[in-house]
């Protein structure tokens, strides 16, 4: 009997040794960011720097991972029926294309990205900043990115394998400091907790001759956060933070997917079976409320708010809804804003947004 506790001893403590380091190197195969991490910035040096007073074009744009157009995801359909799990090599190459094509024709100083794949199974491992790059004109070498979704494995039917998301910042002048900053996270097991995207802001810092620094933020929310806090956590966040940057002084626009409806009568124009994925008064108005926001509510409200759409769902049959804006700080001085529709209907399920304006 003596003989028979040792044996179960050792199995058990085999186990639990076993046990042990499943669960380390599956925490080491996942992505633990810290609340504020600095990161790299890739440039030649020989940047320009901005100077007071100077007119700037700022390009934000969610890329969807250059996947094209020609395609319903599993994770498109709000119950994951959507019938594709990736885009072909073909339909990616033609998509870079197309997006250089116009950031080359818009000619923006600065560039915001989001949804740019890296390391990710989908997109056969490649890193979509440095090949979206060599496409750009050589002016854009300033440039920076963050991760917000890095797993090694995911063990999703759909998925099964690796994914690797980023925030980026391209630019043609002179950054100085770059800044990963984490949003609040939806509720999650632990396991799930470790998986799921890890929702930020990426800050880039530009010199500005003469005057105080020059702030562009790059931002994606979460999504299908629906009986949670989650979406007023992320957004009371973002305001914070933007105050924060108000009192220093410095000169700042925010821009990104916010995955959430402006206030007012967007909501109502909702198909039925979405309105439960968005809250009937959007978290969005505390931003509006306490910045300079575009679109301009009395755009997205007006007749002509299907000018003011950002985002074509990939089951649906055109651009349906705004989820992407801009705001600004009170020292900013905006001269124009747009939605680019015209020759990028096919490029993502977002269309790029621009604003030009002027610094201090």
């Amino acid at each position: 009997m003596k003989r028979v506790l040792n044996i179960l001893r050792r199995a058990s403590a085999t186990a639990a040794a076993v046990l042990l380091l499943a669960a380390g190197v599956f925490y080491l195969s996942t992505y633990h960011p810290r609340d504020i991490e600095e990161q790299k910035i890739v440039s030649t040096g020989e940047e320009p720097v901005l100077k007071q007073g100077q007119k700037i074009k700022i390009l934000c744009w969610n890329v969807q991972f250059m996947a094209g157009k020609n395609y319903v995801f599993f994770f498109d359909e709000w119950d994951g029926s959507g019938p594709d799990e990736r885009p072909s090599k073909q339909d990616i190459a033609v998509t870079f294309g197309e997006a250089a094509r116009i950031i080359a024709e818009e000619n923006p100083d600065i560039v915001l990205l989001q949804e740019l794949d890296s390391g990710a199974k989908r997109t056969d491992g490649d890193d979509q900043l440095e090949r979206l790059m060599k496409l750009l004109p050589k002016e854009y070498s300033a440039r920076t990115a963050a991760w917000y979704w890095k797993a090694s494995f995911v063990p999703h039917p759909k998925i099964m394998g690796s994914v690797g998301m980023k925030l980026a910042v391209i630019s043609k002048y002179r950054m100085t400091r770059s800044v990963r900053r984490q949003l609040p996270l939806m509720p999650n097991n632990p396991v799930m907790r470790n998986l799921q995207f890890k929702r930020a802001v990426l800050e880039a810092v530009f010199p500005v001759e003469g005057g105080a620094p020059f702030s562009a933020f790059s931002v994606h929310m979460d999504a299908f956060a629906q009986g949670t806090d989650t979406m007023q956590r992320q957004a009371e966040k973002v305001s914070s933070m933007l105050a924060e940057k108000e009192e220093t002084g410095g000169s700042w626009v925010i821009g990104g997917d916010f995955n959430l409806l402006p206030p007012g009568e967007a909501y109502s124009r909702l198909p039925e079976n979405e309105k439960p994925y968005f809250q009937t008064e959007s978290e969005i108005k505390r931003l509006y409320e306490e910045f300079a926001g575009f679109p301009p509510l009395e755009a997205v409200d007006g007749q002509e708010a299907e000018r003011c759409f950002t985002h074509w769902p990939n089951y649906g049959s055109k651009p349906d809804r705004t989820l992407d804006y801009y705001f600004t700080g009170k020292n900013i001085t905006v001269s124009d804003y747009r939605v680019r529709s015209r020759g990028t209907l096919a490029i993502s399920d977002h269309l790029p947004i621009i604003i030009e304006c002027s610094l201090p």
